[in-house]
Order: C-alpha cells, then sequence, then structure tokens
C-alpha cells in the first residue's frame, strides 16, 4: 500500500504541526464530559500534571501552554490540550483515503476515527468514545502523534501504545501485531476510583473501556443485538416458549452510549419498552440516530402513562421515552397499577462519581453544578434516591416482574448505598441476578456465543450488504447439523442478520454485529475472506469484537458473574486472550483495566485483525478465532459450566491438536456428609 495523494493525507503524516496553532473554541455543537474532580491533588501534582503535559511540544511553546493547559486543568479537569484538535471532519473513511505503507496500519487509522466520529462518540472533543469515560487518548496530541506513526509504519514494525500515548514504533516481523495497546494497567494496590482519578489528571493511565481503547466502538448498534437477545431470553425465563415480547412492558434507563441500544432492541422484541433519560443531549443524539422517534418523547408523566397503557392494549412495538428520573418512572408505574412484566437499569452505574447516575428530585443540568460546587451533597442524594429506586422496584417484583442487572454496577452501587438489595449482604448475594448469571452466561456464552463484529473499510454498503448475505447463508448452514443444545440462539441469529438492515440504522462505519460460536465466527470470517480475494467485497474487512464475549473479559459482576468456583476475581483468561491473539495472527491486541462495570473491577483483552483474501489472512482466521473463544469455554467448563462442558468436549471433537483438561464432578452428598 502507498501513501494517498489525497489533500487529507497531509494533516495525518504530519503530526504535530510545525507551528503553533491558534487556541480555539470548544464545538458547541456537540455535548462535552462533566468537570472532573481534582480537588486532593496537591500543588506539586498540578505542577506535574502541566509538565507531563508540555513533553509533547517544544520549549519554546512552553510559555503559551503551560496557563493554557493550567486554565484546562481547573476548568475541566483533565489537559485535554483543545488547541490540537485537527480541523478535517472525524469520520471513518474509505481505507484508501489514509496515508499508509500497509493496509492494515490504514484500516487501523480507520477504526481510530470512527471511534472518534461525533455520531459514534459520546464527548467527541474530549476523545471519549463510550460509557462517560472510556477514551480512546487522553489528549489531542496523542491523537496527532498516533496518526502519523500509524502513515509510517511498515509491516517489520509495531506501535506500542501506553494509556492513548504512542511511546514509538519497535522493529517486529510481518506476523506479529501491529499495534499492541494497553489502557490503565495500575499496580493492583494502585487501582481505586480516586487512583484512576488521580494518574489519569496526571497524563500517564487512562480508562479504554476495552472497545474504544481498543479502537472497536460501532455505535449503539454494537449492543443492540445483545440487548435484543437478552430481552427475548428474559421473557422466556419468565414465560417459557415465547417468540417475541408484544403486549410486554420493558422498563428501564439510560440512552447514553451503549445504553441507546435498548429503545432499538425492545422495538425489535416486540415490546413497549419504556426508558427513562435524564440528559437532553443524550435524547437528541439518538433522535439524530434514528434509535428513537421525537413524537415518543414525553416530558409529562402523566401523559406517558396513558400512551403505556394505551401501546400495551394494542400490542405495539414501540420505545417509549420519558425525559425525566427514571426513579419517578418505576413510583408512578406503581402507583398507577400499570404492571411491567421486564425491568432493567442501564445508567452509568459504574461511573458513579461523574455523573453517571442522577438523583431523583433534581435535574440533569443541576446535578453538573452540584458536581462541581458540592459533590458531598450530590453522592448523599445519590444514595436516597437509590434507595427510593430498588424500593419501587422491589413493589413491581412482587407483582410479578423479572428484574435483572445489567452488570452496570446498579445492585452493587445500591446495597453500599443501604438499598434492600440483598439477600445475604455478608456473602455479597444480592436478590436479583446479573444478565449474565441468568441469562447470556449459561444460554451464551458458555456455549462459545458471543459478538462477533465486523467493519467493512471499503465503505461501500454493498459490501456491508453481501457481508450480511454471506453470514446469513453461514447461519442457516449451520443449523442444519447444530447440536439442539444451540439451535435457539442460531435461529435468533438468523432472524436478527436477516432484519439487521431494516432494523439498525448505520452510525459511523459500515460495520454489523452477529453473536456467533467459534465455528460460526470462522467459517463466517473465512467466506468473507474468500469473497475478498475473488472481488466481490472491494476492500479488507476488519474483524473483531465486544468485550461482552467468552473469553475476552474477566468481570465478576458481569461477563464472568456466571463462575461459581471462586475464580471469578481472577484474571488469568483475560490476559491469556491478549497474548494468546498477539502470537495467533491478531492485527492489534489490547488489554484494560477497567470496562462497563468500572475501573478496578475488571480486566478486559480485545483485538482487531484485518482479512484481505490472502492465504495468510486464513491461516490467522483459523488459528486466531479458534482460540479467542475456546479460551473461554476451557476456563468455564474447569468452573463445571454444564453448557461449556459439553462445548469444550464438541471443540475437541471438531479439532485433534485441542486438549482441554476437563473437570471431575463431585458428589453434594460426599461434600454435605463432612463435619466442618
Amino acid at each position: 500500500m502507498t501513501t494517498t495523494s489525497l489533500p487529507f493525507a497531509a494533516p495525518i503524516a504530519q503530526g504535530l504541526p510545525a507551528e503553533l496553532p491558534a487556541a480555539m473554541p470548544l464545538n458547541p455543537k456537540f455535548p462535552h464530559a462533566p468537570k472532573r474532580n481534582i480537588s486532593k491533588l496537591s500543588p506539586s501534582e498540578w505542577k506535574l500534571a502541566i509538565v507531563n503535559a508540555l513533553r509533547y511540544f517544544p520549549e519554546t511553546w512552553h510559555a503559551t501552554l503551560a496557563p493554557e493547559f493550567l486554565d484546562e486543568l481547573k476548568s475541566y479537569g483533565r489537559i485535554y490540550m483543545y488547541r490540537f484538535r485537527p480541523d478535517y471532519d472525524m469520520y471513518a473513511r474509505p481505507i484508501e483515503a489514509y496515508p499508509a505503507r500497509c493496509k492494515e496500519a490504514a484500516a487501523i487509522m480507520l477504526m481510530i476515527q470512527n471511534n472518534l466520529d461525533p455520531k459514534v462518540a459520546k464527548y467527541p472533543e474530549e476523545l471519549i468514545t463510550y460509557g462517560g469515560n472510556g477514551a480512546v487518548f487522553q489528549n489531542w496530541a496523542q491523537y496527532l502523534l498516533t496518526m502519523k506513526y500509524l502513515s509510517e509504519m511498515t509491516n517489520e514494525q509495531t506501535l506500542v501504545m501506553y494509556s492513548g500515548h504512542p511511546m514509538g514504533l519497535f522493529p517486529s516481523h510481518s506476523k506479529a501485531p501491529r499495534v499492541v495497546v494497553t489502557n490503565g494497567m495500575m499496580i493492583p494496590n494502585h487501582s481505586s476510583k480516586e487512583d484512576w482519578n488521580k494518574y489519569n489528571t496526571l497524563g500517564v493511565t487512562s480508562y479504554g473501556q476495552m472497545t474504544a481503547g481498543s479502537y472497536m466502538y460501532i455505535g449503539p448498534q454494537g449492543i443492540v443485538h445483545g440487548t435484543t437477545i437478552t430481552l427475548l431470553n428474559a421473557g422466556r425465563k419468565l414465560m417459557p416458549g415465547i417468540t417475541d415480547l408484544r403486549g410486554k412492558i420493558f422498563v428501564t434507563s439510560g440512552l447514553g452510549g451503549m445504553s441507546g441500544a435498548q429503545a432499538l432492541a425492545g422495538v425489535i422484541t416486540g415490546a413497549v419498552c419504556v426508558i427513562a433519560e435524564v440528559d437532553p443531549d443524550a435524547i437528541s443524539q439518538r433522535v439524530a440516530d434514528g434509535y428513537i422517534k421525537n413524537e415518543n418523547v414525553y416530558d409529562d408523566g402523566f401523559k406517558l402513562i396513558e400512551r403505556i397503557s394505551q401501546c400495551q392494549q394494542n400490542k405495539e412495538a414501540i420505545a417509549l421515552i420519558y425525559h425525566g428520573n427514571i426513579v419517578d418512572l418505576w413510583e408512578s408505574l406503581v402507583s398507577n397499577d400499570i404492571f411491567v412484566e421486564l425491568g432493567s437499569d442501564q445508567t452509568s452505574l459504574h461511573n458513579i462519581d461523574d455523573l453517571g447516575y442522577c438523583p431523583q428530585g433534581i435535574s440533569f443540568a443541576e446535578a453538573k453544578k452540584l458536581l462541581i460546587e458540592d459533590k458531598a451533597s450530590l453522592m448523599e442524594m445519590i444514595k436516597k434516591s437509590l434507595i427510593r429506586h430498588v424500593a419501587a422496584i422491589n413493589a413491581m417484583v412482587q407483582k410479578g416482574m423479572y428484574f435483572w442487572d445489567y452488570g452496570n454496577a446498579f445492585l452493587k452501587e445500591a446495597g453500599e448505598a443501604g438499598a434492600d438489595v440483598w439477600v445475604d449482604k455478608a456473602e455479597g448475594k444480592y436478590k436479583y441476578p446479573s444478565y449474565v448469571q441468568d441469562i447470556m452466561g449459561p444460554m451464551c456464552f458458555d456455549y462459545g456465543f458471543g459478538p462477533f463484529r465486523w467493519v467493512c473499510t471499503s465503505g461501500l454498503k454493498s459490501d456491508l450488504d453481501l457481508t450480511d448475505a454471506i453470514a446469513l447463508d453461514v447461519m442457516r448452514s449451520l443449523l442444519v447439523t447444530a447440536p439442539e443444545s444451540i439451535c435457539g440462539q442460531l435461529n435468533d441469529n438468523i432472524i436478527w442478520i436477516e432484519q439487521a438492515d431494516e432494523n439498525i440504522p448505520i452510525v459511523g462505519s459500515k460495520s454489523r454485529i452477529l453473536y456467533a460460536d467459534a465455528e460460526g465466527r470462522i467459517k463466517i470470517a473465512l467466506a468473507f475472506n474468500k469473497a475478498i480475494l475473488e472481488g466481490k467485497i472491494q476492500g479488507p474487512v476488519v474483524l473483531g469484537r465486544d468485550h461482552h464475549d467468552v473469553s475476552g473479559t474477566d468481570s465478576p459482576y458481569r461477563e464472568t458473574s456466571n463462575i461459581y468456583d471462586g475464580s471469578k476475581y481472577t484474571a488469568d483468561m483475560a490476559v491469556h486472550n491478549f497474548v494468546g491473539d498477539a502470537f495467533r495472527g491478531a492485527t492489534w491486541v489490547s488489554l484494560h483495566n477497567g470496562g462497563g462495570v468500572g475501573w478496578g473491577e475488571v480486566i478486559n483483552g480485545g483485538f482487531g485483525m484485518v482479512i484481505d483474501g490472502s492465504p495468510q489472512s486464513e491461516a490467522n482466521i483459523k488459528s486466531m478465532l479458534h482460540w479467542d473463544v475456546n479460551n473461554g469455554i476451557a476456563r468455564r467448563s474447569w468452573a463445571r459450566n454444564t453448557e461449556a462442558m459439553e462445548a469444550i468436549q464438541r471443540a475437541m471433537d471438531h479439532e485433534p491438536n485441542l486438549k482441554v483438561t476437563m473437570p471431575n464432578l463431585v458428589s453434594e452428598q460426599i461434600i454435605d456428609n463432612l463435619s466442618l
């Protein structure tokens, strides 16, 4: 691949500008991150943060930039280096637009820009993609240097990324990963939320939240499918045998980031989906994306209750949005005797210290102001709000509702606030399950099904359409010989991919997600590779996945919450996934402290793989995708998860080189008879 001559190439390849650019105001069209609290920083740490930021720039600029960075620190709690924002539009261009010496580097540039696209990113000018603090980079200097390094990279070099900072290009070889990313890899005793706030302020660590820091976020559609499957299977737990949720009510909260998927998923399942959201910017963004309709947004709770009853009676598939607090919504539903079949919550309670949850009784704007002026009072209000929140949920559960925790630390934070969520506080047992414990773990992850995703780097809708058709053909062929235990999953995914183009507005890159097991992922990827070779697909395809998967994530409150052998607090699986992917053909690999449940609560391993129709791509697909899934199934099998034991045995039957240590099951009677 040779460097493009398009005008866009020059600023990409330039890196840091030769001359100090003019200062720029913030773009009022974009939402901006809340001010981070840095009250506990010492005077020497304030100075250190500025010194650390200035090391990106020549000494002649320091006198100008030092007071400017100090002002950013005072105003925003972080040094974002707004002055250095590029003046070109940020979005995923066709791969040919990027100046690069190898296609892999160009594909990574495409993925980075997609993650920072204002249509995709939560706070684009703060380089935050989703989740409130899931960042691609810490500042704009890091972005500029990274793009320059990628434009220069050959397939004999690897770019090393330390929490958003490009440490540099290092000699490697053609089969090595082109980029190795780590985010937030703190010493364990220095990995509290307070530590994150301090060291992120100093510019030495970051919270990548896996798919942001791995450059693999593809907008809300990336979680729409998982949410759809979760809702359908939640419905089946309450009402066995159902095929959709028509006439049933699902109540939840959150429209920002990943939670924006809930509205569309609810409609796909046929439910009356009711979502509370306090942030008007989040509502506006989802209207613009096409995920919700403006006429279905309500400020008036009374009118909303009337519409819910009407939609339930008519069995409408609809997303109704309450622009207000979720506590008010739940209490209104209870007092008006509206029965809700399914309930959950997707507010960002993992980010409770930075307004991931807005308390009942005040507006979002008031909460943002209070965060800066009197954080202690705000946190006290949040605790009281969570107690009321849970009380209303408990009242609905007594009427027969099925409620689950979405792994966003809702139960954790509610429990710490003193809410009535405990079965046994001493043993950490809650009244309500994590959705992974009850739904996604045994029904999906233990069988190897998870969020396989791809991006068509040509930028052509025709390529995306063809990949959809190829994936559908593969899934249908797998269904013919599949064991009965996974036929339901295959059928759900066939229906999903059949309807994907109609149901999923494309936000950002031409991308898709599909839940598939190892066999499905490999066969789909091989079919893509063959179509690229034959010229049917016009450009390379990037393969990846979410953190919400079988193997890449150790997260005791979400992805590995259905591990019961005591190992759910270990992180061997995620680390092995990261390392194993690196030498089995991944184009880039990543390892992160933190994810959807918060800093210090999870370790994530991620990857990206560029396939181009070559024999090497074929070999990489067979080797890496097999490992990336079966590593997790093996760990789940060793934890004595019945479904995983079945799945890994089937994998060993298909692959003679796979030999996994299997557990011996112990009679409960023998253990019960022990005298302790």
